[in-house]
């Protein structure tokens, strides 16, 4: 992807690796896992482990990383639900907590919806998070996304039930406002 400002998506290469383990997997509790799917267990991992695991996303199409000014602070992904049906479900993941509510996860997953959208024959993409992550849900708003679906109370988490919340986008909604939401997000 080309540069927007100073942040940038890629596909990640094998220098990447130690710095998204640092972020990622080095912390038995890092702070970022309070706000992605808390409610499933995070386990550290070993560099070796980690390594192991994780080779097989160098140059891969569906894990990016995120730069900001030549320094990595997230990760971008991609899954299919059903990919007969070309059912894709997305992901973003800001590590470093210097960069939240900066609006680098709005420009990065706006620039990944583009790429989606661009290089797979989608009619739609979306996410699913959880009602306690107010930032994800805000960053799917400003992005043009619909709430598709609430599931209440199924998500426990420090003893109190929250909703799974799933977003998406439609294609044609994200042709109609793409350039205006890229005015906003990336005008000097």
């Amino acid at each position: 992807m080309a540069p927007t400002d100073e942040l940038v998506i890629r596909p990640i290469k094998s220098e990447d690796l130690p710095v998204l383990w640092e972020l990622m997997f080095k912390d038995e509790s890092p702070e970022w896992k309070k706000w992605d799917a808390p409610y499933y267990e995070h386990k550290a991992l070993s560099w070796e482990e980690y390594a192991e695991t994780w080779k097989n996303r160098v140059n891969g199409d569906d894990w990016w990383v995120i730069e900001v000014g030549c320094k990595v602070i997230g990760t971008v992904s991609y899954y299919w639900e059903h990919k007969p049906s070309y059912w894709l479900e997305m992901g973003i993941g800001i590590y470093d907590p210097q960069y939240w509510s900066g609006g680098y996860g709005t420009k990065a997953l706006s620039l990944w919806i583009e790429h989606l959208f661009n290089t797979l024959p989608l009619v739609r993409v979306g996410f699913t998070t959880w009602s306690g992550n107010h930032r994800m849900i805000r960053v799917g708003e400003k992005l043009g996304m619909q709430t598709e679906g609430r599931l209440r109370k199924c998500r426990y988490y420090n003893g109190t039930y929250y909703d799974s919340i799933r977003m998406g986008l439609l294609r044609e909604e994200w042709e109609k406002i793409r350039e205006r939401v890229h005015n906003e997000l990336f005008r000097n």
